[in-house]
C-alpha cells in the first residue's frame, strides 16, 4: 500500500482557502464639516436670503454747517440647498443563501453608504471655497491677493506662501486666531524635503523633523506662521489651466485653503435639509433586498474675506 504524499494525494488537499475576514478599504479622515456655519432657522424651501449691512461713513464737519447724513450700504446673500445625493445597493436571495459571509456583508451596507454620503459632503465643502472665488483672478481684498499660484519650484507651496496668506487675512480684518490651512499631501512631501527644514542646524525651530516627520496623522507637528496645518485628499482639483497675474497654474492644480476657524467668522455656510436617511425593502420581482441612503444639503462660501486659496501642482513634487 502506498503512503500519503502531496503529489499522489492532491485531491485530499484544498488548493484554495477563503478567510472569514473581509478586507476593508482604508479611509481618510474627514474634517470639512467642522468649518461650516450651519443654518438652523431654515424651516422649509430650498433658498435662504441673508441681508447684510455695510459700515458707517465718516465725513468732515465744520461748526455751523449741517451734518451730512449717509445711508449704509446693504446687500443680500442668497444660499440654496442644491445637493441631493443617494447611495444604494442590493443583495439577491440566491446570494444570501449561498454566501458564507452574508451576515457580515449585509451589516456593512449602511455604514458604507453613510460613509460615501459623508465623503461627498466633505468634497462639497472643500470645493465650495474655490468655487465661490473668481477663477483666473487674484480676488484682491484691501490690496491683498486671496487667490494665487504657489511660489515654490514646480509650483509647490513654500513657507512664504503661508506668510502671504496670513497677510491677506490680516488685510481683510480677519481675526488672527484659530488659523487653519488644509493642504494636499504633496505639500507635506515638499516641506519634508526642503533643505532649510531638513538641515535643522540652520533652523532649530524644525529640529526633529528628519527623525519624526513633519506630521502626526493628518496634522503638521508644528504650525507655520500661526496656521495649524492639516492634509486632505479631498481638496478641489482644477480641470484646466488657470492664469493668475500672469502665472499659469497647471491643469490638475490642487486648491489649498487658508482661513480662520474662529466661530463667528467661519468661511463656509451650510444646511443639511435631510440627514442621511436609510430605506430598505424587499423587491419580490427581482427577488432581492434593496437598501438606499439619501441626503440633501447645500454649502456656500459665506465670507470670501476669510479664505485664501493657493494653487499648487501635486504632480511635480518629485521633480
Amino acid at each position: 500500500m502506498a503512503g500519503f504524499t502531496t503529489t499522489s494525494n492532491d485531491h485530499l488537499i484544498r488548493s484554495n482557502l477563503w478567510s472569514s475576514n473581509l478586507k476593508e478599504i482604508l479611509q481618510d479622515e474627514l474634517m470639512g464639516m467642522r468649518y461650516v456655519d450651519m443654518i438652523t432657522d431654515f424651516p422649509d424651501g430650498d433658498t435662504m436670503n441673508i441681508p447684510s449691512i455695510g459700515q458707517a461713513e465718516i465725513n468732515n464737519y465744520a461748526e455751523g454747517q449741517a451734518v451730512r447724513y449717509t445711508a449704509m450700504d446693504t446687500g443680500n446673500f442668497t444660499f440654496t440647498i442644491n445637493d441631493y445625493k443617494s447611495s444604494a445597493t442590493y443583495i439577491t436571495n440566491k446570494m444570501k443563501q449561498d454566501s458564507y459571509v452574508m451576515d457580515r456583508l449585509v451589516a456593512s451596507f449602511v455604514p458604507k453608504m453613510n460613509r460615501a454620503i459623508m465623503k461627498s459632503m466633505e468634497a462639497s465643502v472643500l470645493a465650495t471655497g474655490p468655487a465661490g472665488q473668481t477663477a483666473a483672478n487674484s480676488n484682491t481684498i484691501n490690496g491683498a491677493k486671496h487667490r494665487y499660484v504657489a511660489g515654490g519650484a514646480n509650483q509647490t507651496l513654500v513657507v512664504e506662501d503661508f506668510a502671504k496668506a496670513l497677510y491677506a487675512l490680516q488685510k481683510a480684518n480677519v481675526p488672527a486666531t484659530n488659523l487653519v490651512a488644509i493642504v494636499d499631501p504633496s505639500v507635506e512631501f515638499a516641506f519634508n524635503t526642503q533643505t532649510n527644514l531638513v538641515n535643522f542646524s540652520n533652523n532649530p525651530q524644525w529640529e526633529g523633523i528628519v527623525s519624526s516627520g513633519i506630521s502626526s496623522g493628518m496634522r503638521f507637528v508644528k504650525n507655520i506662521y500661526g496656521f495649524d496645518v492639516y492634509t486632505s485628499q479631498n481638496l478641489k482639483l482644477n480641470t484646466t489651466t488657470e492664469t493668475i497675474d500672469g502665472v499659469v497654474g497647471v491643469s490638475g492644480a490642487v486648491n489649498n485653503l487658508f482661513f480662520s476657524a474662529t466661530t463667528d467668522v467661519l468661511p463656509f455656510i451650510g444646511n443639511v435639509r435631510q440627514q442621511p436617511k436609510v430605506d430598505s425593502e424587499y423587491n419580490k420581482d427581482m427577488q432581492r433586498d434593496e437598501y438606499v441612503t439619501t441626503c440633501r444639503y447645500g454649502f456656500k462660501l459665506y465670507r470670501p474675506e476669510n479664505l485664501v486659496t493657493v494653487l499648487s501642482d501635486p504632480g511635480q513634487v518629485y521633480a
